[in-house]
């Protein structure tokens, strides 16, 4: 019988290398058959030799992923565990090594989670060359369109920004905007006061927060209308000073609509547009604002223009391939039915 140790820095670092509810840690004692123990910060190994210099090897490679990119993604889970599989995440892991060293300087872990105790931070950081240059145009322009396709970190990444700056004192105030395309931005019909009227259509917004803050925190922000969500529609005729505003779906605005957003920027006040120019759900020959936007003003000085790709796709392994396969079809003209 043989036994190692792999030590950790607390629970915390125990639970994610775990996985939710113990995924990760299941799968890896399957496929080793050893016997897995945590005491304390350390954990315990214990099996045949081989099946613990198996495991062991795994588990330290978690560790190393973990505190390197703050968190552990599926990829690497079946990357890790079946090394004869494809690596889908090479290239970016591979890109990824190469600026592992420069992306520190783009950190937003000064942005408190409230989570797991007072000084828990959330390091939120680049994980691809793509959103290391998306972070770093957020914080050097004062209005950035980032295009991309879903899972690539575009709205998680602007809202850490927002809420940095907002911590900073760079801004007084966050606006979080979407485009009520489902309901013709007429909500009227919908029940509830406004914030129940406009939940549906900024919920990617508000879940990034909530991933960075507790609840309590952002329902007090709101409150104090240091945070608002707000409809496209509802845009029209303000001006923002020391705001940070971002815009969510951005393809689905037209360029009368993404003018008008655009227009309402203030003193010291940032603009983020995200969104996805393969994702248009704008009536059959309307121009998407987003894409209009990009073309209009990517030679006004203060502009920033971020396109990400698959590579930059952050989400499950899946995501990436879907997005591929989406494309690839497309891409040759056919129909995917």
């Amino acid at each position: 019988m043989a036994e190692a140790n792999i030590h950790l820095k607390d629970q915390f670092e125990a639970q994610a290398l775990f996985g939710p509810q113990d995924d990760y840690l299941r799968r890896v004692r399957n496929l080793t058959g050893t016997q897995i123990v945590l005491r304390g910060t350390t954990v315990n190994v214990s099996g045949q030799s081989e099946q613990v210099d198996r495991c062991e090897e795994v588990l330290r490679e978690w560790r190393n992923i973990l505190r390197t990119n703050t968190e552990l993604l599926e990829s690497d889970i079946v990357r890790t565990l079946d090394p004869e599989q494809p690596d889908l995440d090479a290239d970016v892991n591979q890109r990824s090594a190469v600026f592992a060293d420069s992306r520190k300087e783009h950190l937003t872990d000064d942005v408190r989670t409230g989570r797991g105790g007072k000084d828990k931070v959330a390091a939120i950081r680049p994980r691809t060359e793509g959103q290391a240059e998306y972070m770093k145009a957020m914080e050097k322009h004062p209005l950035v369109f980032c295009d991309g396709p879903a899972g690539c970190g575009k709205t998680y990444l602007a809202v850490a920004q927002a809420l940095r700056a907002l911590r900073e004192e760079s801004v007084r105030k966050i606006v979080l905007v979407r485009p009520a395309v489902e309901a013709g931005e007429k909500l009227g019909f919908l029940p509830g006061d406004m914030f129940a009227k406009v939940n549906p259509f900024v919920r990617p917004l508000l879940d990034a927060m909530n991933d960075m803050l507790d609840f309590d925190q952002v329902r007090r922000l709101m409150a104090n209308d240091v945070i608002e969500i707000a409809p496209l529609a509802f845009m029209r005729g303000r001006t923002l000073n020391d705001t940070y505003m971002i815009l969510d779906e951005g393809q689905n605005t037209t360029t009368t609509q993404m003018k008008m957003f655009l227009t309402r920027m203030g003193i010291n006040s940032r603009i983020v547009v995200t969104g996805d120019g393969t994702q248009n759900d704008l009536p059959k020959d309307t121009r998407s604002g987003l894409m209009d936007g990009i073309q209009r003003l990517s030679n006004i000085k203060g502009v920033a223009i971020v396109r990400l790709t698959g590579h930059d796709i952050v989400r499950h392994r899946l995501v990436r391939e879907i997005v591929s396969a989406y494309e690839a079809v497309e891409g040759s003209g056919s129909d995917a039915s």
